[in-house]
């Protein structure tokens, strides 16, 4: 047996650096809904004002938004 560790991987960093942004992505999507469905929007109908996590923050979550460069503030 090897006493040294193995040196991770590019690919294995490239793959989870993807996973962090979708879910990051993910998290942002449900943020939105959840606002849009507090201010009585359109989505306030939709199929997530049922869903079972509708009201409640991911464990994860942070509780201040996070700003993101995909989506600039264009009015």
């Amino acid at each position: 047996m090897s006493s040294t560790k193995r040196q991770q991987t590019m690919a294995k960093r490239n793959r989870e650096r993807a996973v962090e942004e979708k879910r990051t992505l993910k998290r942002l999507k449900k943020q939105a809904a959840k606002a849009e469905k507090a201010a009585g929007g359109p989505m306030a109908d939709g199929p997530m004002a049922d869903g079972p996590m509708a009201d409640e923050p991911m464990a994860d979550e942070p509780m201040a938004a996070e700003p993101t460069e995909a989506e600039p503030d264009v009015e």
